[in-house]
């Protein structure tokens, strides 16, 4: 790849505009198979801040890293072999500062749930702060998270867990091919949730009132689905 030179604020050459599926990886726990299967499938992989560590582990080198760079490890080393971007701003955090850099239509984020209670519910709180704009997948070792506004309709085995959790309050119209039927169901955080539905094999169709962001959660073994779908 081309070697770019750093950047201590990012400049007016941001967000950086992806025409593919694009990873942004934590901190958190990232599986090395699941970043060279990413690689192998053609996603971007952009590194935020410590992130780039789960990257090198991989032997993969990302497009970019962004962050703080507080823990970010040889800087000086990545910055001979990929684009460093420096965001002093403290308001938000690294995934923020990663998503806000960068655009594109499908966006995984892996690194960033797990291993600390605060950074997992940061996460949940820029996965609310961006789905209204953009598609966003939290993958972790288990699950996949789709952020949905809207209706989805999809595919799914009899027996299989679909779990549907509120990032706010959310009523829904109505559903189909679930067990537990969400019509006219008010759920939100702190009241009623929505987790481990189960598929009744039919197609499955959830529609909210309003666009108000909402997860859909899966097993993993649903990544690819999701991505294709969206």
């Amino acid at each position: 790849m081309t070697v770019q030179a750093s950047s201590e604020s990012g400049g007016s050459d941001l967000p950086l505009v992806f025409d593919r599926p694009l990873a942004i990886v934590g901190g958190g726990v990232v599986e090395t198979e699941l970043l060279q299967d990413l690689a192998q499938r053609g996603l971007a992989l952009v590194a935020a801040d410590g992130g780039a560590d789960a990257v090198a582990r991989a032997g993969l080198v990302p497009e970019a890293i962004l962050g703080d760079l507080d823990s970010l490890t040889d800087r000086a080393g990545w910055e001979e072999r990929t684009r460093v971007i420096h965001i002093p701003e403290q308001i938000t955090t690294d995934f923020q500062k990663a998503l806000y850099s960068t655009s594109a239509a499908v966006t995984l984020a892996l690194g960033m749930t797990g291993k600390r209670l605060d950074h997992t519910l940061a996460a949940l709180s820029a996965v609310l702060q961006y789905a209204p704009s953009r598609r966003i997948l939290l993958v972790d070792e288990v699950d996949v998270a789709l952020a949905v506004t809207g209706c989805i309709a999809f595919e799914a085995m009899p027996g299989e867990r679909v779990s549907i959790h509120p990032l706010l309050p959310i009523r829904f119209r109505r559903s189909s091919g679930l067990l537990y039927p969400m019509d006219d169901l008010l759920l939100e955080p702190g009241g009623l949730i929505g987790t481990s539905n189960q598929a009744t094999g039919e197609e499955i169709v959830v529609e909210p009132e309003d666009d108000t962001p909402w997860l859909l959660i899966l097993g993993r073994e649903r990544l690819w689905d999701l991505v294709d779908a969206t």
